[in-house]
Order: C-alpha cells, then sequence, then structure tokens
C-alpha cells in the first residue's frame, strides 16, 4: 500500500521538501520523515478527505518540527555572523537560467515560516485558498491574509 503512495505522490512531495528546505540534504530528511509519519499514522486517513491534502499538512508539520529542533541551522554554527553566513551562500554559482527564481526561493524561504509556508504551497505547489485553508486548518481569511502580508514582504525585500 505504501509504495504505491509513494510511486503516486513521491516526485510531487519531494519538489514540495526541496522548495521548502532549499538544500537536498534537509529535503531528503524531511521526505523521509513526512512518509515514516504516513505510515505510523496511515489508519488515521480519513478517507473522505483528498489525499494530497492530508499528506501536505503532515510533510509542514513535519517541516516546522525541523525548525523547532533547529536541524537546518545546524550547518551553519560554525559561522560568527549571519552576514558571514551570507557571503558563503552568495558566492556559490547559480546558473543563469535559475538565478531569479533561485534569488525568489531564497527570498521566500528568510520570510517567517507561516508566510513561507503559505507562499510555497500556493504559488509553487498550486494550492488555491480553499485547499489551504483546509491543509494548514486555517479560515481561508487568513490564508489571504498571509499570502498578501508575504507578498508586500517580498516586494520590500526584493527591491531593496
Amino acid at each position: 500500500m505504501l509504495d504505491k503512495l509513494i510511486a503516486q505522490h513521491g516526485k510531487r512531495l519531494y519538489g514540495l521538501c526541496i522548495k521548502l528546505c532549499g538544500s537536498q540534504y534537509e529535503a531528503d530528511d524531511l521526505y523521509q520523515e513526512t512518509w515514516l509519519k504516513i505510515y505510523c499514522n496511515l489508519d488515521k486517513y480519513n478517507e473522505s478527505q483528498p489525499f494530497e491534502h492530508w499528506l501536505t499538512a503532515i510533510c509542514i508539520n513535519c517541516y516546522r518540527d525541523m525548525l523547532r529542533r533547529n536541524k537546518f541551522t545546524e550547518l551553519f554554527v560554525k559561522f560568527s555572523t549571519n552576514e558571514d553566513k551570507d557571503r558563503v551562500i552568495q558566492s556559490i554559482p547559480a546558473e543563469d537560467a535559475d538565478a531569479e527564481k533561485a534569488e525568489l526561493l531564497e527570498a521566500v524561504r528568510r520570510l517567517p515560516e507561516k508566510y513561507c509556508t503559505v507562499i510555497i504551497l500556493h504559488y509553487f505547489g498550486g494550492y488555491d485558498v480553499k485547499e489551504l485553508s483546509v491543509i494548514l486548518k486555517v479560515p481561508e481569511g487568513t490564508v489571504k491574509y498571509r499570502l498578501h502580508r508575504a507578498r508586500e514582504l517580498l516586494k520590500g525585500g526584493l527591491t531593496q
């Protein structure tokens, strides 16, 4: 059963993990953690709801758990300031065709978690406001506000 689900949803889930994390190593961890949670909680899945929504909600919750445990910052402990870390990140060459997209994704990742998540799911994951409301378990008005606020923050950050 799980093999069928992985075959059907694995590629999209991994793409979401990459967009959330920005690093293949962290994305691999998030992907595996998500499937482990799904395996352990498959009996709790409500079949009247789309599986993809449930899968995405679990992935987002795993991502939040990883952020809380500071898993993503362990790589940068050796840097004394954020400026040092940013200099190293900026020195990594990006492919020209993907440079703008990479810059945008980096700006999105710098947003507070609740705005980052809603932007990635909406614009990169293709979820509409109603679907996001179900996935994130917040009212549609909250989703709309977060999208609006995130766009404002991105506009300010990218024009500076």
